[in-house]
């Protein structure tokens, strides 16, 4: 059977550079750093103190206050996205089949905060005082469940947790499902709010997070000789896909094209990536058989980029290896440099700015790229936003676990 063809018809985005699609990409165009001090909890013990925080957003601009409560952040961001997702698509899901739509939402850990401050009521206050929604709270497909709820969509409902790669694989795995006709829409996309002193104590304790708290807006600096590891961020990304057709009946704006997809493992270790990024390679491989291109097509890719030192030369090796030639022609980007690594919500909003990228003809910024790495020799677009003719681009995610997902989209025409 033939594949459907998969559109981007409504796009919503929470990140630390402001809430709304628009704001987001605005900020990403500036080379604004949404990276600053900690404020949700005290960080002076921590050895890093900086973070990615959303820091504009109210869930009751998007929920009833009762509602909102008994939610975790993850989940109220996810939802919030997916109505803004929702309303830019012109989507209604009342004149749709429910059993053909579905959702898809990634998250790399889910409800940290509740379960935190749970883990206190019991240890302060004793097990009378749990909170009677903490389980519903806390699971880490409970955002699925909630846009699911919501929106009446009755299709299939899935959740990935495949570490930094989870919302890529939302969206990635979204498409193949409208492409094989099983749904006609799926809301897809990551979120994450794992903003609190225990997970950054845990990345503190991995020696993994920058420690450039006297610079913050400086600390995310991917490819940068002096790069001393990411910046944790939080946030979401929520699309709606569907397929050509069904977007094409209903009159709805096309954003771009889901054209590729691919996802393989690095089967090497828990969390530093496979020897010269071999298995990015295959990732990045594998999303251009299925886009049915030459590597020689591509002409952007935001690239995992988190500012760590094996995780930039890694993914710089495997982008040479299967480019060749092309590598040193391609405009590669880390949108991480201004928002922080957003963990299971990073391919999301990645995914968006190269969708943006893609109408706008502008490729966002690597800021803080100061120090040139020799190992990293590509054209990592310093600084500064450029205008360019795009027509194809790629997203890259790689998570703990050796776990990667790669999706090209193309600009619809």
């Amino acid at each position: 059977m033939e594949k459907k063809r998969v559109v981007v018809t409504g796009m919503g985005a929470i990140t630390p550079l402001g809430t709304g699609v628009s704001t987001f990409w605005d900020g990403l165009k500036a080379g604004r750093s949404g990276v600053a001090r900690i404020t949700r909890f005290d960080p002076s013990a921590l050895d890093s103190q900086i973070a990615g925080e959303v820091r504009d957003f109210d869930p009751t601009a998007y929920m009833e206050r009762k509602e909102a409560r008994h939610m975790d952040r993850f989940a109220q961001f996810a939802l919030a996205a997916s109505k803004m997702a929702a309303e830019d698509a012109r989507f209604d899901p009342a004149k749709e089949d429910p059993e053909r739509l579905g959702v898809f939402i990634g998250s790399g850990i889910g409800g940290m905060e509740t379960l935190t401050d749970q883990a206190e009521a019991l240890r302060v206050k004793g097990p009378g005082r749990i909170n009677p929604f903490f389980v519903p709270m806390m699971i880490g497909n409970i955002a699925a469940g909630n846009v699911s709820i919501f929106f009446g969509a009755k299709g299939p409902s899935l959740t990935f947790v495949t570490a930094c790669a989870s919302g890529s694989n939302a969206i990635g795995e979204a498409a193949r499902a409208v492409q094989r006709g099983e749904v006609d829409v799926v809301i897809a996309g990551g979120s994450e709010a794992a903003l609190v002193q225990l997970a950054v104590g845990g990345f503190c304790a991995m020696k993994a997070l920058s420690t450039r708290n006297d610079q913050p807006e400086r600390a995310s600096r991917p490819f940068d000789k002096d790069r001393d590891g990411f910046v944790m961020g939080e946030g979401a990304g929520v699309v709606i896909l569907e397929s050509l057709e069904h977007a094409v009946a209903r009159g709805a704006t096309i954003h771009g094209e889901v054209i590729g997809y691919g996802l393989t493992a690095d089967a090497h270790h828990m969390v530093e990536p496979a020897p010269e990024g071999e298995g990015g390679r295959r990732s990045m491989a594998a999303a251009i058989r299925d886009a049915g291109l030459r590597p020689e097509d591509v002409d952007y890719i935001n690239a995992h980029g988190t500012s760590t030192t094996l995780g930039d030369l890694g993914e710089t090796q495997a982008i040479k290896a299967l480019f060749g030639p092309h590598a040193h022609k391609l405009a590669v980007s880390s949108t991480k440099s201004m928002t922080g690594h957003l963990l299971g919500a990073a391919g999301a909003i990645e995914f968006i700015a190269c969708v943006m990228a893609l109408k706008e003809g502008v490729i966002p910024p690597t800021i803080n790229y100061e120090q040139p790495d020799p190992d990293c020799d590509l054209d990592y677009v310093p600084n500064q936003a450029r205008r360019a003719d795009l027509r194809v681009a790629m997203s890259n995610s790689f998570g703990f676990g050796g776990q990667n997902a790669t999706l090209i989209v193309k600009k619809y025409a």
